[in-house]
């Protein structure tokens, strides 16, 4: 579960972004609270809640931009609108809004359920709800209410030196695939979540478990044969994956995936992540086997050709939402949704749709958006992560080509 606390605003345009999902029926009002005789009239209209907000915040000259608008999504139909409203006034408890006029208002235009909250920063006594800190106190409230453990899940992340790697690379890869971000310093990989700094891991660590690689012949051999198996009916080839932007604008592609892919990862627990960058097509992959705790670089499994080569006579198969069309050299699709950089789809003119222009330039700073725990192995969601990493790529295919026309010697010899 996400929580994203969208750019403060000077005037309350969240109000009429979220009325107008319900006027679509996209959208339901859950609850109004706290707006005092205001809830005793009937037939409201937006420009009455906005009235009292701007009212209310109007105590406070100091406070430039008043609107709280927050988003708290689940992965899929994991909740229902009831679950959600619930922990949304819990979090508004925990983050000190309990007795701010606030409105809930569910969406359900989207691939994930979510709910919206919109209230003032600004108290009845005209004094600025205490911010500090406030990303990282978001999940931390968040966490309590959904009884995420974060200890135990940073205990998790570390069990990436349990998996089988030949390179620092594809230990990163592992534990940015379970949500985790790293930075190496002074010969230590910092390992951050939630906001904050969770582990440790040493470069002396990483590089012995790398000492003690050893390939599983037999089960690449295992995977080549389901990649024979089910090409008839997933199609290898390679779609874009976007990031979305604030008004629904389309983003330049992010990554890769395809209905392979998604299949390797939904059924068998090995999630497959393209290198590749500016739209064109990858330049290699590398296979995390989860279910066996085991990662090979690409061409350990097939070259890339292979593995994304078109299948002949593939039934249509509609992908998933927030993916674009086969990858076409000449020309980039522009898609019809968008996939966040955790995995959760969001329709062109949704969230984000109210941000100014200038809003727009910092909404990567503004905005908190954490992964989802991830549990299980062959059933757990993944994040779609793209790395730029020279020692993982599968450069056979493409380099070897060029050096032969030119009459040097390979030097690839891995």
């Amino acid at each position: 579960m996400i929580v994203k606390i969208l750019k403060p605003s000077a005037t309350f345009k969240g109000v009429r972004y979220n009325t107008n999902k319900v006027d679509k029926d996209k959208g339901e009002l859950m609850k109004v609270a706290n707006f005092g005789a205001l809830q005793a009239l009937q037939n409201l209209r937006p420009k009455d809640y906005v009235n009292y907000l701007e009212g209310q915040s109007e105590a406070s000259k100091r406070t430039k931009y008043p609107q709280l608008h927050v988003v708290i999504s689940c992965k899929g139909r994991s909740h229902s609108k009831q679950e959600l409203t619930a922990i949304a006034e819990q979090w508004l408890n925990g983050m000190g809004y309990g007795e701010q006029p606030y409105l809930l208002v569910f969406h359900k235009d989207t691939a994930n359920n979510h709910i919206h909250i919109v209230s003032t920063r600004v108290d009845r006594n005209g004094k600025k709800i205490n911010d500090s800190f406030e990303k990282i106190r978001a999940y931390e409230v968040l966490n309590r209410i959904v009884g995420v453990d974060e200890k135990q899940q940073t205990d998790k992340g570390i069990e990436a030196l349990s998996y089988g790697f030949s390179t620092r690379a594809q230990f990163i890869m592992v534990l940015e695939a379970q949500g985790y971000s790293l930075k190496l310093s002074d010969g230590i990989y910092q390992i951050s979540r939630y906001g904050k700094r969770q582990g440790a891991v040493s470069l002396e660590q990483v590089d012995a478990k790398i000492g003690t690689f050893d390939k599983d012949i037999d089960r690449l051999a295992q995977l080549r044969a389901v990649f024979s198996k089910y090409r008839g009916q997933y199609n290898p080839a390679v779609v874009h994956v976007t990031d979305p932007l604030p008004a629904g604008r389309p983003s330049s592609p992010s990554g890769y995936t395809s209905a392979m892919a998604q299949m390797l990862s939904d059924k068998f627990g090995v999630q497959i992540i393209f290198h590749g960058k500016d739209g064109k097509l990858p330049y290699g992959y590398t296979v995390i086997d989860h279910s066996k705790r085991m990662v090979y670089k690409g061409k350990d499994l097939m070259p890339l050709a292979e593995f994304i080569a078109p299948s002949q006579g593939t039934p249509e198969i509609s992908p998933k939402v927030g993916v674009t069309k086969p990858i076409v050299k000449e020309r980039i699709p522009r898609p019809e949704e968008t996939i966040t950089e955790n995995g959760y789809v969001q329709s062109p003119k949704d969230d984000l749709a109210e941000s100014t222009e200038k809003e727009r330039k910092s909404l990567h700073e503004e905005t908190a958006t954490y992964t989802d725990h991830v549990q299980g192995t062959s059933e757990q969601w993944m994040p779609n992560i793209q790395i730029d990493i020279a020692d993982d790529i599968d450069d056979e295919a493409i380099h070897g080509r060029n050096r032969r026309r030119k009459r040097k010697a390979r030097t690839n010899t891995r």
